[in-house]
């Protein structure tokens, strides 16, 4: 008897999970016996009450075009793509279905459809977890409905990303589990898990490589991300999905290509697709965060030294969605052969996450300096989500840029921005028993419980703009617990006070500054980060090619107009900057003054991120 392809591969795949089943139980106990301490804990989405009008407007834009999308719309593409009625306006773009689509002579209408389902249910748990909103909740509830009754194998087949969208679904569900209380999405969940998994390839298969026996010739259909697929089935184990998922998150781990290199610090970037293969990485974070496993937690630090090593002065990385080889010259010809420099909602979604999770477990500060500076740099600056699903992709870094809308509608960013809009807040404070550390800078209120006290600490400041950040603690009666202040890199020079007074020797850059002290209403933090100008070299090839940073903030170069020669300026001349607004500095040169302005003030204006040295 006869064995076809994909049941060779899923027998094969099931083997191998067995082998490393086996041997990620044993990294477990091992994990469990050793002296490390166990990795920060997130605080939830309520904690924080957001006082900043940049991360809040985000938020709440992205949440209202959600809220704004019809059932029938949202639920469209599902609904034929299984031979349902699929009554409602067609939202158009990626998002639409066309069974006649062919990426030869059209990338936008039809590419992906219902592939942001899952990640704006999930986006819209997370924002009920925030504002307690029951509209929200009942729409969150309403969707999981409908979607449950269009599930279907058709719905995979006839699918070019048949692991991404049940990734994306996955996340959504196990969201409204733990997020809105669905009493539902697990049962959901496992009806989606049973239809989708036998027409998933059991196992990672990278990018660009043919598994299907349906479409084997069409390129389109090799670009599904099945090495991603680990974190959230991992991570469904966790919420209470159950051992199945842990089995799965296992199976679907990319070593042999991908993670056994990288823990031995072999650089296989070159080529990938970037936003994919880092968020991948998230897989290898929850692999040792679930199952223990120390490879593959060298493997996601080994791989984010070698990605920062070809990161922009931004944060930002993967010009036209591709990582490149260490050395290369492909980051300096980018600033002049693309304007896809950095998929930005995509991209800084995964950054977060992969930061978040290295941060927790190494508790390293030098991974919330990177998180920082992709966000005040990079994803704060985003176009808004337009309720026409219009949507801000890349970042550009070109020597002649301009920030513009990608022409397609609802694109994979159209998902994750909302995501990002939300996690702003699970991004800014850990804990640990009896600790709290503060990672970013950004006004807002976190409220939490310490043994038998109510607390709260609050922040205010006009951090990144000014130097000065301060804290005041409330709390229901004394508390002993330590207070952690992440201190940047760069900022030489840093200090911090208690009531007044200089705590000495705290404020070591690239480390957390800990203050054990017993806590009481009234008592003040005060942190001094300043923020002195520095040049940015964009590889050490081109030493000319400079971005003028001060603190975590580039300033970029307005240009006279769109197509204008980029500012030649003098090292001395970009390091003399003046403040001439809130949010604006100028450069004086021979010919003309340069303004100069931060990724979140650009507006429409042509820009260039770096400049050549005069």
């Amino acid at each position: 008897m006869g064995i076809s392809r994909r049941r060779f591969l899923q027998a094969g795949s099931l083997a191998s999970a067995a082998v490393a089943t086996n041997s990620l139980t044993r990294r477990a106990a091992w994990a469990m016996e050793s002296s490390d301490p166990a990795p920060l804990a997130e605080f939830g989405y309520g904690d924080v009450l957001m006082a900043s009008d940049l991360h809040e407007s985000q938020f709440m834009t992205t949440h209202a075009v959600l809220m704004a999308l019809s059932d029938d719309s949202l639920l469209k593409p599902l609904r034929q793509m299984s031979g349902m009625p699929a009554p409602g306006d067609d939202l158009g773009g990626w998002y639409h279905y066309n069974p006649d689509y062919d990426t030869s002579n059209n990338f936008d209408y039809g590419f992906a459809p219902a592939c942001t389902f899952g990640q704006w249910v999930s986006a819209l748990a997370r924002a009920y977890a925030i504002t307690g909103d029951e509209e929200t909740r009942q729409k969150v509830l309403r969707l999981n409905r409908l979607y449950a009754e269009t599930i279907s194998a058709d719905f995979y087949i006839k699918n070019r990303f048949p692991a991404y969208c049940y990734d994306k679904l996955l996340l959504g569900l196990i969201d409204s589990h733990t997020y809105v209380k669905d009493p539902q999405a697990l049962a959901i969940l496992e009806h989606t898990t049973n239809t989708a998994l036998p027409h998933l390839p059991g196992h990672a298969v990278e990018h660009g490589v043919p598994w299907r026996t349906d479409h084997p010739h069409q390129d389109s259909w090799t670009w599904d991300e099945s090495y991603t697929n680990s974190e959230n089935m991992l991570l469904a184990s966790q919420r209470g999905a159950g051992r199945r998922y842990y089995d799965l998150g296992l199976q679907y781990l990319d070593d042999k290509t991908w993670f056994d290199p990288l823990s031995r610090n072999e650089n296989v970037l070159n080529g990938r697709h970037a936003y994919s293969y880092v968020n991948s990485l998230c897989s290898a974070m929850m692999a040792y965060m679930v199952a223990g496993s120390q490879k593959h937690l060298l493997a996601a630090r080994n791989a984010f030294a070698m990605l920062q090593a070809q990161s922009y002065a931004t944060g930002g990385w993967g010009p036209d969605e591709t990582l490149r080889a260490p050395g290369s010259p492909d980051i300096y010809n980018s600033l002049t052969n693309t304007h896809h420099t950095f998929e930005t909602p995509c991209g800084s979604y995964a950054h977060f996450k992969l930061t978040r999770y290295l941060l927790r477990v190494t508790r390293d500060a030098r991974y919330g300096d990177s998180m920082e500076r992709v966000m005040y740099n990079t994803i704060l600056g985003a176009m808004p989500l337009q309720e026409n699903g219009e949507t801000f992709y890349y970042a550009d870094y070109n020597l002649d840029a301009k920030r513009v809308y990608k022409q397609f509608r609802w694109p994979c960013c159209s998902g994750t921005l909302p995501q990002v809009a939300a996690d702003y807040r699970i991004n800014m404070y850990f804990r640990a028993p009896q600790a709290v550390y503060v990672n970013l800078y950004v006004p807002s209120t976190l409220r939490w419980s310490e043994d038998r006290a109510e607390l709260s600490l609050t922040q205010e400041g006009q951090y990144p703009y000014e130097d000065h950040v301060s804290f005041t603690v409330t709390s229901s009666q004394p508390s002993d617990l330590t207070l952690h202040f992440r201190i940047p890199e760069w900022a030489e020079g840093a200090s911090i006070y208690v009531n007044g007074t200089r705590q000495q020797g705290l404020a070591v850059p690239g480390h957390f500054a800990a203050v054990p002290r017993t806590w009481k209403t009234g008592d003040r933090i005060e942190l001094e980060l300043p923020l002195k100008m520095r040049l940015e070299t964009i590889d050490p090839q081109n030493t000319d090619t400079v971005a003028l940073v001060r603190g975590p903030l580039v300033l970029m170069a307005i240009k006279q107009q769109q197509g204008a020669p980029a500012p030649k300026l003098s090292r001395d001349q970009l390091l003399a900057a003046k403040r001439i607004g809130e949010r604006q500095w100028q450069v004086a040169s021979p010919t003309r003054p340069v303004t100069m302005l931060p990724f979140t003030s650009l507006g429409s204006l042509p820009y260039t991120t770096y400049v050549k040295l005069a």
